[in-house]
Parts: C-alpha cells; structure tokens; sequence
C-alpha cells in the first residue's frame, strides 16, 4: 500500500476543485443553461457510457478512447465489455435522434451539459475528464440556414452574460474550400486531407510555409492552387479576409457561389437580430477539421486569451446527423462550448477570481447552547422565506462562529441573543463585511435581510 500522501495526490488530467471555485464554476453553468433554455432548447442526459460500435460511427475508436473492462473475472471469462465512454456529445446525441426519432418534434432543439472523458495526454488546456456544454438544431429532410444564424446568437448572448472579456465568433463556410478545390479537380480523399491540414494551420509553428511545403510534398497539390489557399487563408491584410477579396480573385465554381451565399445569408440574418459587427468575423481559414461538417462553421476566440485558450467554443452544419443509425435525412447545425478548459484558464490567468466557499447568504449563529431552539427557529424561518442559511452545528465560543462565517465569505449573521428573543421577540442583523448591525423584530428580518441582500447585489 501506497504513502498516505501518495494516497491523496490529484489524478492528473482530472480537474477537482476548491468549494469556492467549484460555487464559480457553477455559475458559468448555470448561466449556460439559462441561455439555452431562452433560446428553447430543451435538455436531454444520455448514458457516460455507448456501445464501441456506437463510437466509431463517426470515425475508428482510437486510443484516447476509455474502455470498460469486467475487474476480478475468471481467465475463461471475457474482460472487455465492448463498452466505452463517451468522449464527446455528438456520437450519443446521433444515437439518441436515431433510437427516439419517432418520438422527437422536428425541428429538434437540444442542449447537453455533461462530463466527456478522452484520454488526452495531460497538458495546459487539455483535461481527460471535462465539461462540454452542446446545442444542436436538428430537422427531417430540410434545415433552414436561420438555424445557422442561431448558433452566433447564443454564443453571444452567452459570452456577454458570462462578463470574461471582448470576444470573437470566426466564421465561414466549408462548401468555399471545397469550391476552390473542385475547381482544381481535386480527388475528394486529398480535398479532405486537404481540409484537414488547414484546420491545423493556427498550431503549426512554421505557419503557412510549413502548410505549403506539406501540401506540395505530401498531396502534390499544384502550386497555383497552393497559391490561392494563401491568398484566401493568410491573406496579407486583415480586411481582405472578407468574401469581397475571394470574389476578387475570379474563381467561378458552382459550389463555392452556394458557400459564399449562404455565408453572406447567415451573416446578414445575425445582422439583422442585433449581434454586433465587431462580434462577427468571417475568416476563411476556419475549416472545423471534422469530416461530418458541410456548410457553415464557427469558432470563438477571447482576445485576451487567443494564444493561450485557442478556441473556446466552436461547431457547425452537418447534413445527416444519424445517418448511422436510421434510414432518414436528419440536417443539423450545433455548437459546444468546452467548458473546463475555459474555466480553468481563466482561473489561473487571474481573469475569474472564486469567492465565497458556500452558498449561505447568512449565518445563523447559537449564542446560548441552551437556547438553541431559538437558533432552530430563526434558521427554518429563513430557509422558509427562501434564504440560504448555514446554521452553526458546532459547541464554540460566539466569537468563532463569527469568525468562521466572515471566513466562509458568508456576507450577513443573524444572532438571536436570549434576552433579545425573550423579550423584545427581536434578533441582531449583523453585516459580516462591515461590522454594522441592527436590531430587527422576528417577524421583519426575512425583509430586511431580503433588501439588504439585494442592496449586496447592486454593490
């Protein structure tokens, strides 16, 4: 057997937080809940763990995949349970449209909070067990490309709400590369590699060069479509990361005129709804690197985290979601938000700081062991108003309970001194951050701490 402290060391990749970073943490996710369901979407849980062949519906199992194995069992008795769990929310959510689709109501608006596991090699921004915070608009046959426009909604109003700096959602559209590289009569295996390499390009630390000389050497691409994908991916001013500039360069192909109209679509809805200009970036150098996308795509950048986080928040258009698991054509567009390498790296960048360690809006303190009914009292009366009330169990001295609230971050105490109940049926309001009190009749202090504690909000 291990050192104790052996015992207690973290697992690396795993995240564990302090109560007052755990009371942080969910408030990001409430407010990402909140969002979602402003927008109507409705909440669905699925199992951590899917069936291995689920998995690899959209794509082969590799190794960050964690596999179930039967401990304890006889040599003649199979270990591997062909089971998994899931290491994102898309495969479950194809899964799940496909077995529940004659149940469901299409267009089919769905959010997904829940724990994805990979096993990433343990690195900054790179956890094994994380959140992953999902939406998915997905219909029968036909999406409308307004679908697509929602997406940038959310991730707006959900960014704003959440008050962690200036923010970017980059956008294009996957069919315009897929013009470009049509009209050089590209195979599809090498256009997709092709994509594929692009989509890696903001980690390449030889930048484009390095982009270039792999796509020459490795795809035998043509250097004057290797020069076209520069002009439109690292164009040499900022402005001419625009559809203007590409239309500019004189490529006439069918597929790319349908990714620059529904581009300019989706733009012009989210225009129209409010969404700040400065907010909404088309960059044709977002590609999403995973195969099953097929229109509009999306990433989102804090400026002041750029180099450190990369993206925060990305997603896409899909055009058959389940075609894996039933006969039919399901249309999708969804985005994710990853959210413990967000919020781990705003921790530690110092641009989200934790504070209370409880809930408690108030303290409840025993001054009088032997009244401790009246302590009793005072805290259902609270907890029936509605308040968060953190009653002290413990046989101490008044002083330390005091103490220990103001160390808990608890803002307001509520004492009931025996003389004070007895005879003037009033209890002591204390403000824990000032020093301040005042005596409030039994009957009051539910309002009074009410409007003190909004009073708190507005500080």
């Amino acid at each position: 057997m291990g050192s104790k402290s052996n015992q207690t060391k973290p697992i690396t990749g795993f995240p564990e937080w302090l109560p007052e970073e755990r009371l942080l943490e969910l408030r990001f996710l409430r407010t990402i809940q909140e969002t979602f369901e402003l927008f109507g979407f409705a909440n669905i849980e699925t199992p951590a763990v899917e069936r291995n062949e689920t998995l690899a519906s959209k794509g082969e199992v590799n190794k960050q995949i964690y596999s179930l194995y039967r401990p304890n069992v006889p040599e003649d008795v199979e270990k591997d349970t062909g089971l998994s769990l899931h290491f994102d929310l898309t495969v479950p959510l194809a899964r799940y449209v496909g077995q529940h689709f004659g149940k469901l109501t299409f267009p089919f608006r769905r959010y997904q909070i829940q724990k994805v596991w990979r096993g990433e090699r343990t690195q900054r921004g790179r956890s094994r067990e994380f959140y992953q915070c999902d939406i998915d608009i997905i219909a029968e046959n036909e999406l409308d490309l307004l679908a697509d426009a929602e997406m940038p909604m959310v991730i707006h109003d959900v960014f704003s709400k959440l008050n962690i700096g200036k923010y970017v959602i980059r956008m294009s559209n996957r069919k315009i590369l897929q013009g470009v590289l049509d009209q050089y009569q590209v195979e599809t295996e090498i256009a997709e590699e092709t994509v594929r390499a692009i989509d890696r390009l903001p980690k390449l630390k030889g930048g484009w060069e390095e982009l270039a000389g792999w796509l020459t050497s490795e795809l035998s691409l043509v250097s004057d479509l290797v020069e076209a994908l520069r002009t439109i991916l690292v164009p040499e001013q900022k402005e001419d990361r625009g559809l203007g500039h590409l239309k500019s360069l004189g490529i006439e192909n069918r597929i790319l005129n349908k990714g620059i109209e529904e581009l300019e679509m989706v733009i012009g809805y989210l225009l129209q709804v409010g969404v700040p200009e400065e907010v909404v970036e088309i960059d044709l150098s977002i590609t999403r690197g995973l195969d099953y996308y097929t229109g509009t795509v999306y990433e989102t950048f804090l400026l002041d985290h750029e180099h450190t986080l990369g993206s925060v928040c990305s997603g896409g258009r899909y055009d058959n979601l389940s075609d894996k698991f039933i006969d039919r054509k399901l249309p999708g567009v969804g985005m994710s938000i990853g959210l413990t390498r967000l919020f781990s790296g705003l921790l530690e960048a110092g641009t989200i700081q934790a504070g209370a360690s409880t809930p408690a809006q108030v303290a409840v303190t025993v001054p009088d062991r032997d009244r401790l009914e009246d302590s009793l009292s005072v805290a259902s009366l609270l907890r029936g108003k509605g308040f968060k009330v953190d009653l002290f169990v413990q046989a101490q001295k008044h002083d330390k309970q005091l103490k220990a609230a103001v160390r808990k971050g608890i803002p307001f105490a509520v004492i009931p001194w025996p003389d004070k109940v007895d005879e003037m049926e009033s209890v002591e309001l204390r403000d824990l951050r000032t020093g301040d009190r005042e005596v409030v009749l039994i009957h009051e202090v539910a309002t009074v701490l009410g409007f003190m504690l909004s009073e708190k909000g507005r500080d």
